[in-house]
């Protein structure tokens, strides 16, 4: 047997599955959802299949590759993205999307993947460069500064979706990166001491439209009276369309003989098959289908952490994490927004929306989580690299230790006794 195919069919084939099921989910439901554009539903999902074919093609390639080399272009993904974002500022359309060759994506979408993979490989070298960078204030400092780069840039194009996800993609690189629970507490009183400013101060001044949303999901939690023919159309009525729907739905591709709201065009027209699909699937759907969608999203994440448990390094664990970080904040705001527990924010959700090359990019994280399945096992070179480092820690610490006692006699007598 070639090594190739030991690794091929060493692969997690329950997490294949369960993507390409999702990835099937999200055709059918973009065929519904943008029957109302022109040339049909069936022009956008074949589009969706063409992106998928190509997903597939990244996925498989990146799963078959050791990932301790993809980790390897941290640094060069991490400083296009920054550039790419700074483009799409100046260039980009309304949204900040750059056109190229009849293509269009979203720079901020690339620039997270690029951010946490280029932590992973941070985190994962620091201690290596010196004993002292592996201490919780060197590794804070590393990740602030990784993260607040392309956050700000993401605050001043004023892409509140994408600014949203950072938050717990950097939270679990944190977490997972050995970051103690105290200053993670710090960190948590501090970011929520500042939310006041950030949403009365700076929040209005980079995004009008952001702050708009916010206030008009706060005017509908508390019952007050909003314009459902402007601004509150969209989440009206596909809060509408999930809650009506029921146990078993209206059916897929429903007419408005059966009272469905998107065949009777309430649902936004331009986005129900991207950022409103939710509403669209649970309102044909119904509680059991939305609850399946639920469930399968959940297997997916769970293989995820599970994968990340059998990691071989730091990195692997903190590309696992992050990866589940940022799926789990697409799903819960998409989901959330559709029945007004979030304002909305226009993120897509993953394998469902019609995302163009955010599809193709989810694949190709999930075939980094592969990559991290199929080569989780230490090879001799870095059995030995993990001995000497850990040795190396130990001395250090050993060093530190006699040093105070040396600083402090007291200290050193009263350990004796």
């Amino acid at each position: 047997m070639t090594p190739l195919l030991k690794k091929f069919l060493g692969m997690s084939w329950l997490l294949t599955g369960c993507m390409f099921a999702l990835l099937i989910v999200g055709v059918f439901t973009i065929e519904s959802a943008a029957r109302h554009l022109p040339g049909g539903g069936e022009a956008i999902a074949s589009r969706q299949v063409q992106w998928i074919f190509l997903g597939a093609v990244v996925y498989f390639t990146t799963a078959l590759i050791d990932y301790r080399w993809i980790k390897y272009l941290a640094a060069p993904m991490y400083v296009a993205g920054i550039v790419l974002m700074v483009i799409a500022m100046k260039y980009g359309n309304s949204v900040h999307q750059l056109e190229v060759g009849g293509l269009s994506f979203q720079p901020a979408q690339f620039a997270i993947v690029a951010g946490f993979i280029m932590m992973a490989w941070v985190l994962q070298d620091l201690a290596k460069w010196h004993p002292l960078l592996g201490l919780p204030w060197a590794k804070v400092s590393a990740i602030g500064v990784l993260a607040l780069i392309p956050f700000g840039l993401v605050a001043v194009m004023g892409d509140l979706g994408s600014a949203i996800v950072w938050l717990p993609v950097t939270a679990i690189v944190m977490l997972v990166g050995g970051v103690p629970f105290r200053y993670l507490s710090v960190i948590s009183l501090v970011g929520a001491a500042i939310m006041p400013i950030l949403f009365y101060v700076i929040l209005p001044t980079f995004s009008s439209r952001g702050a708009n949303r916010i206030e008009i999901y706060l005017d509908m939690l508390n019952g007050r009276k909003v314009d459902i023919s402007g601004d509150a159309y969209g989440p009206h009525y596909v809060s509408m369309a999930v809650g009506k729907s029921g146990y078993k739905g209206v059916g897929y591709k429903a007419d408005a003989s059966k009272r469905s709201l998107h065949a009777m065009g309430y649902i936004p027209k331009k986005t129900a098959h991207n950022d409103y699909v939710f509403g669209v699937f649970a309102e044909e759907q119904g509680f059991r289908g939305s609850l399946m969608l639920v469930l399968g999203f959940s297997l997916l994440l769970i293989q995820c952490i599970f994968i990340a448990y059998y990691s071989r390094d730091m990195s692997g664990q903190i590309i696992c994490g992050a990866i589940v970080g940022l799926f789990f904040a697409h799903i819960f705001e998409n989901i959330a927004m559709c029945v007004l527990l979030m304002p909305v924010t226009g993120i897509p959700l993953p394998f469902i929306s019609y995302s163009g090359t955010f599809v193709v990019m989810c694949m190709f994280m999930l075939g980094m989580v592969q990559s991290i399945w199929v080569h989780r096992k230490l090879g001799d070179g870095e059995v030995k690299e993990q001995v000497k480092l850990s040795k190396r820690g130990k001395q250090f610490k050993l060093n530190r230790r006699r040093s105070d006692e040396r600083v402090n006699p007291n200290q050193a007598t009263h350990r004796g006794a």
